[in-house]
């Protein structure tokens, strides 16, 4: 397949990475675009990850309202004001925010649940698995606990605007696109119900 203007832009508009980037992608998977949006997605964990011990210095703070009655804010970091102030950062702000009212989550990572919460849901499940072979059954309840804690984790929920993403995959795409590191430090939501 042919690497061409049109396939480079319509990339670039399905993932609004750079056309570089794009173009790159292309070429590495021979003009399919299937297998360019993977590689991409691919590059944006790597890329996240190297830029992972910057410091956070700006960022924008996004919030949400539905209804009168659901509200949320999160605090979205970045290194610079430059990327701050970048209209689509603040938009993405303010979807992390959609996402914490929609969803409710009481921890951003998974390292923030506390120890006794742990514990609690390990004696629920370790007895339901008590049945299964000895062989499998820790690779079950590991399973169990993610399961679990994935919807009480904003980073390992399903970005609810697009189910085959994180929310964590989100803000990847987020690093590579801006080219820094780009981190939610903060989230509150607030109901009437």
């Amino acid at each position: 397949m042919e690497i061409t203007t049109d396939s480079i832009k319509q990339l670039r508009e399905m993932t609004g990475v750079s056309v570089m980037q794009c173009k790159k992608a292309l070429l590495e998977a021979a003009g399919d675009l299937e297998k360019a949006t993977v590689i991409l997605k691919k590059h944006s964990a790597a890329s996240a990850e190297k830029k992972a011990e910057r410091a956070l210095a700006a960022g924008a703070i996004g919030s949400y309202i539905h209804d009168g009655a659901i509200g949320a804010m999160t605090i979205l970091s970045c290194e610079t004001d430059f990327v701050a102030k970048n209209p689509e950062f603040a938009a993405l702000a303010r979807e992390v925010a959609m996402q914490v009212a929609a969803t409710a989550p009481a921890y951003t990572t998974a390292d923030e649940i506390p120890e006794d919460a742990k514990q609690a849901a390990i004696s629920v499940f370790e007895k339901e698995v008590a049945d299964k072979p000895k062989d499998i059954r820790e690779k079950i309840l590991d399973g169990k606990l993610a399961s679990y804690f994935r919807d009480q984790v904003l980073l390992d929920q399903p970005f609810i605007k697009d189910e085959s993403k994180t929310v964590r995959d989100l803000l990847n795409e987020a690093t590579q696109k801006f080219g820094e590191r780009v981190e939610v430090s903060g989230f509150t939501r607030l109901s009437v119900h």
